[in-house]
Protein backbone atom coordinates (compact mmCIF):
# COMPACT_ATOMS: atom_id res chain seq x y z
CA UNK A 1 0.00 0.00 0.00
CA UNK A 2 1.46 3.62 -0.84
CA UNK A 3 2.69 6.30 1.16
CA UNK A 4 -0.32 8.52 -0.17
CA UNK A 5 -3.22 5.82 1.16
CA UNK A 6 -1.14 5.75 4.66
CA UNK A 7 -1.81 9.54 4.76
CA UNK A 8 -5.56 9.19 3.99
CA UNK A 9 -6.19 6.42 6.65
CA UNK A 10 -5.39 7.35 10.30
CA UNK A 11 -2.84 5.09 12.69
CA UNK A 12 -3.52 3.55 15.61
CA UNK A 13 -1.64 5.38 18.77
CA UNK A 14 0.37 1.96 19.16
CA UNK A 15 1.38 1.71 15.56
CA UNK A 16 2.28 5.94 15.93
CA UNK A 17 4.23 4.72 19.38
CA UNK A 18 6.29 2.13 17.61
CA UNK A 19 7.13 4.61 14.99
CA UNK A 20 8.56 7.14 17.34
CA UNK A 21 10.84 3.85 19.11
CA UNK A 22 12.43 3.51 15.51
CA UNK A 23 12.88 7.14 15.63
CA UNK A 24 14.74 7.26 18.82
CA UNK A 25 16.26 4.27 18.09
CA UNK A 26 18.00 5.09 14.99
CA UNK A 27 18.97 8.99 16.20
CA UNK A 28 20.67 6.76 18.94
CA UNK A 29 23.26 5.49 16.76
CA UNK A 30 24.22 7.83 14.00
CA UNK A 31 26.08 5.23 12.14
CA UNK A 32 22.71 3.94 10.40
CA UNK A 33 19.23 4.78 10.27
CA UNK A 34 18.42 0.84 10.19
CA UNK A 35 16.67 -0.53 13.75
CA UNK A 36 17.01 -3.77 14.51
CA UNK A 37 13.72 -6.19 15.55
CA UNK A 38 15.65 -7.12 18.69
CA UNK A 39 16.61 -3.72 19.39
CA UNK A 40 12.81 -2.44 18.98
CA UNK A 41 11.78 -5.57 20.82
CA UNK A 42 13.66 -4.48 24.02
CA UNK A 43 12.47 -0.99 23.91
CA UNK A 44 9.16 -1.68 23.50
CA UNK A 45 9.12 -4.62 26.48
CA UNK A 46 7.28 -7.03 23.83
CA UNK A 47 8.87 -10.12 21.81
CA UNK A 48 10.66 -9.98 18.81
CA UNK A 49 7.71 -11.82 16.81
CA UNK A 50 5.19 -8.83 17.67
CA UNK A 51 7.81 -6.53 16.33
CA UNK A 52 7.63 -8.43 13.06
CA UNK A 53 4.37 -8.78 12.84
CA UNK A 54 3.68 -4.57 13.78
CA UNK A 55 6.94 -3.98 11.37
CA UNK A 56 4.65 -6.21 8.67
CA UNK A 57 2.13 -4.02 9.31
CA UNK A 58 3.67 -0.64 9.21
CA UNK A 59 5.37 -2.02 5.74
CA UNK A 60 1.94 -2.59 4.09
CA UNK A 61 0.80 0.96 5.12
CA UNK A 62 4.23 3.07 3.78
CA UNK A 63 5.04 3.77 6.94
CA UNK A 64 8.61 1.49 7.65
CA UNK A 65 10.63 -0.11 5.42
CA UNK A 66 11.73 -4.25 6.47
CA UNK A 67 14.00 -5.77 5.24
CA UNK A 68 15.38 -9.40 6.57
CA UNK A 69 18.71 -9.41 8.71
CA UNK A 70 18.83 -5.34 7.83
CA UNK A 71 15.96 -3.96 10.10
CA UNK A 72 13.16 -1.25 10.12
CA UNK A 73 13.76 2.32 8.46
CA UNK A 74 10.78 5.09 8.56
CA UNK A 75 9.89 6.11 4.93
CA UNK A 76 8.73 9.65 4.69
CA UNK A 77 5.02 8.88 5.67
CA UNK A 78 6.29 7.26 9.13
CA UNK A 79 8.90 10.06 9.56
CA UNK A 80 6.21 12.37 9.66
CA UNK A 81 3.70 9.92 12.06
CA UNK A 82 6.96 9.91 14.44
CA UNK A 83 6.94 13.47 15.20
CA UNK A 84 3.26 13.39 16.01
CA UNK A 85 3.70 10.65 18.55
CA UNK A 86 6.88 12.34 20.14
CA UNK A 87 5.01 15.45 20.03
CA UNK A 88 1.90 14.18 21.97
CA UNK A 89 4.29 11.92 24.32
CA UNK A 90 6.74 15.01 25.18
CA UNK A 91 3.80 17.48 25.53
CA UNK A 92 1.82 15.10 27.89
CA UNK A 93 5.54 14.95 30.39
CA UNK A 94 5.42 18.94 30.22
CA UNK A 95 1.64 19.11 30.84
CA UNK A 96 2.03 16.47 34.18
CA UNK A 97 4.97 18.46 35.61
CA UNK A 98 3.98 22.44 34.58
CA UNK A 99 0.51 22.04 34.82
CA UNK A 100 -0.60 18.64 36.85
CA UNK A 101 2.48 19.30 39.86
CA UNK A 102 3.94 15.82 38.73
CA UNK A 103 8.23 15.15 39.27
CA UNK A 104 10.12 14.81 36.28
CA UNK A 105 10.76 11.49 37.53
CA UNK A 106 7.59 10.65 37.72
CA UNK A 107 5.86 11.05 33.83
CA UNK A 108 7.85 9.03 31.24
CA UNK A 109 6.03 5.75 32.50
CA UNK A 110 2.81 7.56 32.85
CA UNK A 111 2.84 10.11 28.96
CA UNK A 112 3.47 6.57 27.65
CA UNK A 113 -0.08 5.77 29.06
CA UNK A 114 -1.68 8.92 28.33
CA UNK A 115 -0.34 10.06 25.59
CA UNK A 116 -2.40 7.30 23.65
CA UNK A 117 -5.45 8.70 24.64
CA UNK A 118 -5.04 12.18 23.33
CA UNK A 119 -6.74 13.90 20.28
CA UNK A 120 -5.18 16.35 18.17
CA UNK A 121 -7.28 19.18 19.76
CA UNK A 122 -6.20 18.21 23.15
CA UNK A 123 -2.67 18.34 22.63
CA UNK A 124 -2.70 21.34 21.27
CA UNK A 125 -4.91 22.26 23.72
CA UNK A 126 -2.15 21.10 26.19
CA UNK A 127 0.51 22.72 24.85
CA UNK A 128 -1.17 26.21 24.70
CA UNK A 129 -1.78 25.89 28.28
CA UNK A 130 2.10 24.75 29.20
CA UNK A 131 3.35 28.00 27.22
CA UNK A 132 4.25 26.12 23.87
CA UNK A 133 7.17 24.19 25.71
CA UNK A 134 9.74 23.04 23.19
CA UNK A 135 11.22 20.85 25.36
CA UNK A 136 10.57 18.21 27.32
CA UNK A 137 11.08 17.95 31.11
CA UNK A 138 13.88 15.98 30.22
CA UNK A 139 15.39 18.21 27.93
CA UNK A 140 14.35 16.18 24.69
CA UNK A 141 12.92 18.51 21.57
CA UNK A 142 9.31 19.01 21.07
CA UNK A 143 8.25 18.79 17.62
CA UNK A 144 5.71 21.78 15.97
CA UNK A 145 2.60 20.79 15.38
CA UNK A 146 3.27 20.68 11.74
CA UNK A 147 5.91 18.21 12.46
CA UNK A 148 9.17 20.31 12.34
CA UNK A 149 11.95 18.50 14.82
CA UNK A 150 14.16 21.38 16.27
CA UNK A 151 17.66 20.42 15.77
CA UNK A 152 19.75 20.42 19.13
CA UNK A 153 23.16 21.20 19.32
CA UNK A 154 24.67 19.42 22.17
CA UNK A 155 27.08 16.93 23.49
CA UNK A 156 27.96 14.31 26.13
CA UNK A 157 29.37 16.15 29.24
CA UNK A 158 31.89 13.13 29.33
CA UNK A 159 33.53 14.95 26.14
CA UNK A 160 34.13 18.63 26.83
CA UNK A 161 37.18 19.62 28.08
CA UNK A 162 37.48 21.77 31.39
CA UNK A 163 37.22 24.09 32.08
CA UNK A 164 34.07 25.39 30.35
CA UNK A 165 30.90 27.09 30.92
CA UNK A 166 27.66 25.42 29.49
CA UNK A 167 24.34 24.40 30.18
CA UNK A 168 22.32 21.62 30.79
CA UNK A 169 20.97 20.48 27.37
CA UNK A 170 19.06 16.49 27.42
CA UNK A 171 19.14 13.91 30.36
CA UNK A 172 19.32 10.51 28.65
CA UNK A 173 18.12 8.46 31.14
CA UNK A 174 13.88 7.95 32.80
CA UNK A 175 15.53 6.04 36.07
CA UNK A 176 13.24 7.94 38.85
CA UNK A 177 16.46 7.70 41.12
CA UNK A 178 18.85 9.35 38.83
CA UNK A 179 16.13 12.19 38.19
CA UNK A 180 16.03 12.39 42.17
CA UNK A 181 19.56 12.90 42.59
CA UNK A 182 20.28 15.14 39.60
CA UNK A 183 17.59 17.64 40.72
CA UNK A 184 18.86 17.50 44.18
CA UNK A 185 22.10 18.79 42.74
CA UNK A 186 20.06 21.46 40.40
CA UNK A 187 21.07 19.70 37.42
CA UNK A 188 17.41 19.89 35.35
CA UNK A 189 17.88 21.17 31.30
CA UNK A 190 18.29 24.85 30.91
CA UNK A 191 20.43 24.85 34.17
CA UNK A 192 23.78 26.80 34.29
CA UNK A 193 26.99 25.19 35.04
CA UNK A 194 30.83 25.32 35.36
CA UNK A 195 32.95 22.45 34.37
CA UNK A 196 35.28 22.91 36.38
CA UNK A 197 37.77 19.20 36.57
CA UNK A 198 37.92 15.94 35.11
CA UNK A 199 40.23 13.39 37.23
CA UNK A 200 42.20 11.16 34.75
CA UNK A 201 40.96 7.55 34.23
CA UNK A 202 37.31 7.71 33.89
CA UNK A 203 37.64 9.76 37.55
CA UNK A 204 35.02 11.79 38.79
CA UNK A 205 33.78 15.26 37.75
CA UNK A 206 33.57 18.25 39.77
CA UNK A 207 31.48 20.97 38.71
CA UNK A 208 30.51 24.36 39.79
CA UNK A 209 26.19 25.56 40.28
CA UNK A 210 25.89 29.03 41.46
CA UNK A 211 28.17 28.54 44.16
CA UNK A 212 28.05 25.26 44.86
CA UNK A 213 30.40 22.64 43.90
CA UNK A 214 29.46 19.11 43.24
CA UNK A 215 31.28 15.73 42.12
CA UNK A 216 29.52 13.37 39.71
CA UNK A 217 30.80 9.94 39.13
CA UNK A 218 31.47 9.32 34.48
CA UNK A 219 28.76 6.95 34.93
CA UNK A 220 26.21 9.74 35.67
CA UNK A 221 27.74 12.48 33.83
CA UNK A 222 27.95 10.17 30.85
CA UNK A 223 24.17 10.56 30.16
CA UNK A 224 24.13 14.65 30.57
CA UNK A 225 24.39 16.28 26.95
CA UNK A 226 25.16 19.81 27.35
CA UNK A 227 25.54 22.71 25.33
CA UNK A 228 26.63 26.68 25.23
CA UNK A 229 24.24 29.12 27.10
CA UNK A 230 22.60 30.52 24.13
CA UNK A 231 22.06 27.29 22.49
CA UNK A 232 19.35 25.96 25.25
CA UNK A 233 16.63 28.06 23.81
CA UNK A 234 15.46 25.74 20.58
CA UNK A 235 13.98 27.23 17.02
CA UNK A 236 11.90 25.65 14.18
CA UNK A 237 13.99 28.59 12.06
CA UNK A 238 16.28 25.30 12.63
CA UNK A 239 15.16 21.76 11.91
CA UNK A 240 16.12 18.49 11.82
CA UNK A 241 15.80 17.16 7.94
CA UNK A 242 14.56 13.48 7.69
CA UNK A 243 17.05 11.25 5.93
CA UNK A 244 14.10 8.30 5.20
CA UNK A 245 14.84 5.10 3.41
CA UNK A 246 14.49 5.20 0.28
Amino acid sequence: MSGESSKRRPISPVMGEYLAEVYRLATSQPESDWVTTSALADKMNVSQPAVARMASRLKRRGLLDHEPYRGMSLTAAGWREAMVSLRRHRLSEVFMVRIMGFGWHEVHDEADTISLALTPRVVERMSEMAGQPRRCPHGEPIPSADGLMPVVHDEVLTAINPPADLALSRVKTADPDRLLYLQSLGLTPGQPFRLVNRAPFNGPVRLEIGRQEVVIGMELAGVLRVCQPDQFELSYDEVVTPTPSS
